[in-house]
């Protein structure tokens, strides 16, 4: 795979991050109180690729290995409970 420019994404709510066919490579997640959860599937209604659960009232970084996750349709976003914000980088 060649390589390419790392873009990023703010998202705020659930819902498309709207950047077409894409390669997770890292997400930053802000959590407030209860039990964080964030889920990640490939478009709207699209098979579940990223399910994670986190500490409640932190910031997080998760890392993805080698080439990233991919969404072949786009990177949806269909479980976000108790986080302030979530920034998805991606190419």
């Amino acid at each position: 795979m060649s390589s390419s420019d790392i873009q990023s994404k703010r998202i705020t709510a659930a819902g498309s991050l709207a950047v077409g066919p894409a390669r997770i490579t890292q997400i930053q997640v802000l959590t407030t109180t209860g039990t964080p959860r964030f889920t990640v599937t490939d478009g709207s209604g699209g098979s579940t690729v990223l399910d994670l659960d986190f500490k409640a009232d932190s910031l997080h970084s998760v890392n993805i290995p080698n080439d990233g996750i991919r969404c072949a349709t786009d990177v949806f976003i269909s479980t976000f409970t108790a986080c302030t914000a979530v920034t998805v980088f991606y190419r």
